[in-house]
């Protein structure tokens, strides 16, 4: 069997080169890939030797020939295909090595491969016949089959044509992409192509009856693969998704802190608070709502000390526990008094570029949600002038309310949430909500909505939780008569000029 090598990525390139010949196979290479098998003196014959042209436009042809594609392509069940073989001197290849271009790491006109997908694709299309091997991960595989059998089987050469499409798939989605973004900005573009690899086999989906599984786009690295699981279960769809609202959550508050702790249940927060430690501060965020943290997620964004494990291993269990590292003792603790909970270790999240969310039949898309007004943009609207603890627990309070599913009101004093309330339909019962559960805790304190008021009960569902500041939009047709109730209250009140509504 003829096998035509042209790879970018080496690794375990000798190797696999050497037994294809030791199994009596013929080598041809490409450029850098014959200057590597010469230099491991492993017997192969150039590219050139048998297209008979040299490389060309500094290497941009040099595979694209009737003698190598013709080999590739020819269907060894047609008679007239061998024919032309025969009548143009060809000989069937039946083994493609090709990975391309890293044109993720550095993007430029140059590291668009062409010849590299064109012969990957023409294997894999004729994968009757040929095998297209485009990850040196398959060359254990490969060879197993070639040692013991002489040759690939149908089953083995359809996974590596399947694989090979989703390579040169994934390949010109990313050039597709960098393609778009330098077009006008200021719109969302005509197209996004992704392309998606199974990263992380999950327990089950949403419910046990459902599979589920952590997918990221090909090529790219995401702080999820950073992160170690130190113990406890296997973690399933809703664990992944309440950890990532609480990590990103956690990270947008730690600047108000040092430290912020986190509590979410359901993809909403249930606690909230910043200290300058994070026993502090961890305490604090379990307060706010100590009945529903159970079995729910704790974000630390400092590093978890014994005293901290021994703290929550005295508190309602969680499922989900995420820091940025650990003590030893620590987790010798949680291993020995809560073994089911999964104890993650974590980087920084990072910012995506797009968010996207399926409905039937199609996909929406938008910005990902970010804080677009400073404090510099807010702007006081009543009499009273906030103190700086009031705009300390202002911005606690908004930066948390955006994270609480519409509409949301949250309550904070003493830099932790003390009432939250979410996902209702009107302004006025999530501020009862809240009120009930900071159960007086809010006396003094700030609150935060999501929204504005569109009349004035909405407002006075919070004030009667005894704040002394309320943060919020604006925008209603009816703001002065919300400005007059908090003058009327004796609050403060601050415009942000930005709604966050989470859905």
């Amino acid at each position: 069997m003829r096998v035509l090598l042209s790879v970018y990525d080496k690794t375990g390139l000798e190797d696999f080169a050497r037994d294809l010949v030791e199994l009596g196979h013929d080598l041809i290479a490409s450029g850098g890939t014959a200057a590597a098998l010469e230099a491991a003196g492993i017997a192969h014959v150039t590219v050139e030797s048998v297209t008979d042209a040299p490389e060309m436009l500094g290497g941009r042809v040099k595979t694209l020939h009737p003698r190598l594609h013709g080999g590739i392509l020819a269907d060894r069940a047609q008679p007239g295909h061998l024919a032309d073989l025969d009548a143009q001197g060809i000989e069937p290849i039946g083994l493609v090595v090709c990975n391309l271009y890293p044109f993720r790491s550095k993007p430029s006109i140059e590291l668009i491969d062409v010849g590299g997908p064109t012969m990957v694709r023409a294997a894999a299309k004729n994968w009757a016949h040929v095998g297209s091997i485009v990850d040196p991960a398959s060359y254990p595989e490969v060879l197993e089959e070639l040692r013991r059998d002489g040759a690939l089987s149908d089953g083995l050469r359809r996974r590596l044509a399947a694989a090979a499409f989703a390579h040169t798939a994934a390949y010109d989605a990313a050039i597709a992409n960098w393609f778009a973004a330098g077009e006008d900005a200021t719109d969302l573009p005509a197209t996004l192509h992704l392309s998606l690899e199974r990263a992380q086999p999950l327990r089950y989906g949403e419910n046990p009856h459902q599979r589920g599984a952590r997918y990221r786009e090909v090529g790219e690295h995401s702080w999820w693969d950073d992160v170690v699981q130190h113990g406890g279960m296997a973690l399933s769809y809703l664990n992944l998704y309440d950890a990532d609202a609480a990590w990103r959550l956690a990270h947008q508050l730690a600047d108000l802190g040092p430290v912020a702790a986190v509590v979410v249940k359901h993809a909403n927060p249930c606690g909230a608070a910043v200290s300058a430690d994070v026993l502090t501060a961890y305490d604090k965020a379990f307060e706010c709502d100590p009945m529903s943290a159970f079995g729910g997620i704790v974000a630390l964004t400092a590093p978890v000390s014994e005293a901290v494990a021994a703290e929550m291993v005295g508190n309602a269990k969680a499922d989900v526990l995420i820091a940025p590292s650990y003590d030893d003792a620590a987790l010798e603790l949680f291993a020995a008094k809560r073994k089911n909970m999964r104890v993650l270790s974590a980087p920084a999240p990072r910012a995506d570029r797009w968010h996207l969310r399926q409905i039937s039949g199609g996909w929406l898309v938008q910005d990902p949600y970010v804080f677009a007004a400073g404090r510099e943009e807010w702007r006081v609207v009543t009499a009273a002038q906030p103190t700086p603890e009031q705009w300390r627990d202002m911005e606690l309070a908004w930066r948390v309310c955006a994270w609480v599913k519409s509409n949301a009101i949250v309550l904070v004093a003493g830099g932790m949430a003390v009432g939250i309330g979410g996902g209702q339909q009107n302004r006025v019962t999530p501020g009862e909500i809240a009120t009930a559960r900071a159960a007086g805790r809010a006396k003094g304190g700030a609150a935060a909505s999501d929204a504005f008021f569109p009349f004035r009960d909405g407002l006075d569902a919070v004030a009667a939780a005894g704040v002394a500041a309320v943060i919020q939009p604006g925008g209603s047709v009816r703001d002065d008569e919300v400005i007059a109730a908090a003058d009327e209250h004796g609050l403060v009140m601050v415009f942000t000029g930005e709604r966050q509504f989470q859905h």
